[in-house]
């Protein structure tokens, strides 16, 4: 049986207490008016009851953080989608998945403005945007994940089942993997998706999925997480890629830019997405009510918030990883800089000739007067 002392915090124990034992075995005499007594004083640490104060760390480092992160990825993901688009024919898988997973990661970019703000402010932004940003936050995330898992997959078949995968790479199996998905990207964004708002705790207006207070399913969602965008990943690219080299050293093959670009996706990805997601499993143990400490709950706020940032970096990498490091895309763009010089020319060309044109009939005009005049 635990004794009142051993319920409550250290600090705000009291200097003499009467364990649940001395208060259900006490004799009645013990308590008579001249046992009575006024001495007991009780010494209570009522900030271990006060609400715990995070500090504003993110305000700091996160704003300016996002901003960058924004524009390198928006331009570096954008320039894959137009050199995809103008250069590239689309005939295979891996190019589709690129072409996908560019877009992807622009979703989840384009709401990195937005939490740049909310980072050291309220949300100001309403209900309504609070809903769009944060769904193509949770689309973008998961969708980026499935299409670099799609692509371990069919590097795998291409090199490990080179001759029996042909039958299942056409243009339908092609659309079909693409649609699912996108769709498999929806579905793991439930029930999240559907629970998003703008709340007011404390004065303060949050945009932020709402549980309803029910810490279990909060819990299920962070462990979800853990499973979709770690776990699952985890296991389907490692034995991909271990396939994929078991193949290369046993053909004895020298290209050693293959298995260099197969350790560098593995690292990186792995780099980037483990520390959230350890984070994040930490931060279920506090929902859950493992962890209670106030220092605990500020050292996973903190942790979150880097880890986060950290993760939020993979989408600017994605285009140095999975396409400026391959040869085919370099091709591709710089035949793309080569035809810009004509592109540019055909464009001034364009625009200056209606100009020569409207310059002569003026200078025309001109002389017509003169010599009307004359």
């Amino acid at each position: 049986m635990l004794s009142l002392e051993d319920t409550m915090p250290p600090t705000a124990k009291a200097s003499n207490i009467f364990t649940m034992k001395d208060l259900f075995y006490q004799s009645d005499d013990y308590y008579t008016l001249d046992n009575a007594t006024s001495e007991y004083t009780y010494e209570y640490d009522y900030e271990d009851f006060a609400p715990c104060k995070y500090d504003r760390h993110s305000a700091v480092f996160l704003p300016v953080f996002y901003s960058l992160l924004f524009v390198f990825g928006v331009i570096s993901n954008g320039l894959v989608v137009w050199v995809m688009l103008m250069s590239v024919k689309l005939q295979s898988i891996t190019d589709i998945c690129l072409l996908n997973l560019a877009g992807a990661d622009l979703l989840l970019l384009i709401t990195l403005p937005f939490l740049a703000h909310y980072s050291r402010a309220d949300w100001v932004f309403g209900p309504f945007t609070c809903k769009v940003v944060m769904s193509s936050y949770y689309i973008g995330f998961n969708s980026s994940i499935f299409f670099i898992i799609i692509m371990s997959i069919d590097r795998y078949l291409a090199v490990v089942h080179a001759v029996s995968s042909l039958k299942t790479r056409t243009r339908r199996y092609q659309a079909i993997m693409i649609a699912v998905t996108w769709i498999v990207g929806l579905l793991a964004s439930f029930p999240e998706i559907t629970l998003i708002d703008v709340h007011l705790q404390n004065h303060t207006s949050l945009c932020e999925v709402g549980y309803k207070s029910k810490a279990h399913l909060r819990a299920f969602g962070l462990f979800k997480m853990n499973v979709t965008s770690l776990l699952i990943p985890f296991f389907i690219m490692v034995f991909c890629y271990l396939m994929i080299l078991r193949r290369i050293l046993l053909c004895k093959s020298k290209n050693r830019t293959t298995i260099r670009l197969v350790v560098v996706v593995v690292m990186v990805f792995f780099c980037c997405w483990t520390p959230y997601n350890v984070a994040s499993f930490f931060q279920a143990l506090e929902v859950l009510s493992i962890y209670t400490a106030c220092e605990s709950s500020k050292a996973i706020q903190l942790s979150l918030q880097v880890t986060e940032a950290l993760a939020y970096s993979h989408t600017c990498l994605n285009p140095i990883i999975y396409v400026f490091l391959g040869q085919k895309f370099r091709r591709h763009l710089f035949k793309l800089q080569n035809k810009m010089p004509c592109m540019c020319e055909k464009f001034m060309i364009s625009t200056v000739t209606p100009q020569l044109s409207q310059t002569s009939k003026t200078e025309r005009s001109r002389t017509t007067m003169n010599v009307t005049s004359v």
